[in-house]
């Protein structure tokens, strides 16, 4: 009934975009194609931006130095920054530019606990040993939007063209932690458009239901009493006994749940030493679903469980919600412009060092031979992906808090081929290529899609004008978005402090240094590519 009910909103949309007239500019191509050179010509800035954010390995609400770096190079730009937005301190936007469109472009910074990891080298090989690292390639996608917006703003001043950019950051994104704020407190509320980029294994964009889940992240957390473990445990009451007692009842729930669900805890507070029963313990839980509807029910779940185990144990208990993310939607419209410059663009050219080192890390990875659509996974993509509309079936998986903007203002998703096809995800071999020709590539290649996009939105306002339309008569027609933050919920900037504090100082040694080296592959003495580890 749902696919019928989508599908008449479609034609719905569909005939009122029919009746929209484009009145694109006629420079827009002879534009388009300029700013494709001029980024073509920038491959150098890539190289270095995304080696340099590679370098600093922050986790998610510790992201300082990418910060400082990449908001230096939008202020020598012109573009004015406003520092730690919706009370997170490492959170930003920078804007330019006045009036109408006004067009956010977006992508994800921190990096992933326990996943350092040299580039170009098909082994694991840490930079520092159990530091984070970019095991999700977020250090490239804020410098391809960055040569992206400093190129199609030159063109804006040139021409007098109106419009405005605001470039932004998705903090915390590992811990789904800061886009849900952003919506709650304003900061895109006269927001046309946005662009979120997001690193893949080629050039892509797609609409609809992503067929992703969406997630609540909540820490439960119990207080009972101490007491001398072998001398007097009758005398406590065990904050762990709790926390044990609430996983085994989770457990058992999961039976009782749809196969679209994940969930998963890691146990934050299991006491401090054996001879001492806790009295406090903590476990933090990921209850993830497809709909805002079994997403609640599952937290509900999750709430009368713990509630129990408490009971059971005569502990108290208290939950704090510290990320969320709603299932993704993104829009017809622009992605539809947006794959026809994917087409002009195109993927980029592999060397076979490229291509060798994929096929090495394909091979140490167990990557499979075929994608869950059915491709062959046999080193890097050389052939564009096409453009892909709702899927009309999923079993669930991963999330992204992008959704939470997507539900709010039409936005779509551009994958960018930075990384190696078949990777297991939240890695150290994800990492492996992330300061390497395949994502300095991959960056270029993604710029020039976003920039010639940027073009055809700021020329064609039929293009926004499409965007809401479906937006307002397909997307949000029957699931109106409802966060699950309120004005109380403080963002969970407190987490990964102590990661960050042991292993920063460490990873300060490994910066790069552009002024001395070439490349950070340079600066770590690595020939590229390194297949097989030296006995």
């Amino acid at each position: 009934m749902r696919f019928f009910s989508t599908a008449f909103l479609l034609f719905v949309w569909m005939h009122t975009n029919a009746q929209t007239k484009s009145v694109a500019n006629p420079k827009a191509e002879a534009w388009k194609k300029e700013v494709i050179k001029a980024i073509d010509g920038r491959a150098k800035d890539a190289q270095v931006m995304v080696d340099m954010v590679f370098s600093f390995s922050e986790l998610g609400f510790h992201e300082t130095e990418t910060a400082a770096y990449l908001t230096k190079i939008l202020e020598e730009n012109g573009f004015t920054i406003q520092r730690g937005i919706a009370g997170i301190p490492t959170a930003w936007t920078a804007t330019w530019g006045n009036g109408k469109p006004f067009i956010a472009l977006g992508s994800d910074v921190d990096c992933i606990p326990k996943a350092s990891q040299k580039p170009g080298v098909a082994f694991k090989a840490p930079i520092v040993e159990d530091a984070p690292g970019h095991g999700e390639g977020h250090n490239s996608g804020l410098p391809l939007l960055i040569l992206s917006a400093i190129e199609v703003k030159k063109i804006m001043e040139r021409e007098k063209l109106p419009g405005t950019l605001m470039i932004w950051p998705g903090v915390a994104e590992e811990l789904v932690g800061s886009k849900a704020w952003y919506i709650r407190d304003g900061y895109f509320k006269n927001v046309d458009a946005c662009i979120f980029t997001h690193v893949g294994n080629n050039l892509g964009v797609s609409w609809g239901d992503a067929g992703n889940n969406g997630l609540v992240s909540v820490e439960f957390m119990f207080e009972g009493s101490a007491a001398h473990a072998a001398g007097a445990p009758w005398r406590a009451k065990s904050a762990l006994d709790a926390v044990e007692l609430m996983n085994i009842g989770w457990n058992y729930k999961r039976e009782h749940l749809k196969p679209t669900q994940r969930s998963h805890y890691v146990v934050t507070d299991g006491g401090d030493q054996p001879n001492v029963v806790p009295s406090k313990a903590a476990v933090w839980y990921y209850f993830r679903e497809r709909t805002y509807e079994d997403i609640k029910a599952m937290y509900d779940d999750g709430i009368r469980i713990a509630n129990g185990a408490a009971m059971m144990t005569n502990t108290t208990v208290k939950y704090r919600l510290l990320g969320t993310a709603w299932p993704g939607h993104f829009n017809k419209a622009i992605a539809e412009a947006m794959y026809k410059n994917i087409q002009t663009v195109g993927l980029p050219t592999w060397s076979n060092e490229d291509q060798a080192l994929a096929r090495a890390v394909q091979k140490i990875s167990g990557a499979p031979k075929k994608d869950m659509r059915g491709n062959a996974i046999d080193g890097l993509a050389v052939k564009l992906d096409t453009l892909n509309g709702p899927v009309q079936f999923s079993m669930g998986g991963g999330s992204d808090d992008i959704a939470d903007i997507a539900w709010n203002v039409p936005t779509v998703v551009l994958r960018f081929p930075g990384n190696i096809p078949g990777t297991p995800g939240h890695s150290w071999v994800d990492g492996i290529a992330m300061a390497t020709p395949i994502a300095h590539k991959g960056v270029v290649a993604g710029s020039k899609a976003v920039a010639a996009t940027l073009i055809d939105m700021l020329t064609n306002p039929k293009i926004i004008a499409d965007a809401w339309t479906y937006h307002n008569n397909l997307q949000t027609k029957e699931v109106k978005y409802k966060p699950f933050v309120d004005a109380d919920t403080k963002p969970a900037v407190f987490l990964n402090t102590e990661i960050m504090q042991q292993y920063r100082p460490k990873l300060k040694q490994f910066y790069y240094d552009p002024s001395k080296y070439n490349t950070y592959l340079e600066q770590l003495g690595i020939t590229y590519p390194t297949l097989e580890e030296k006995k």
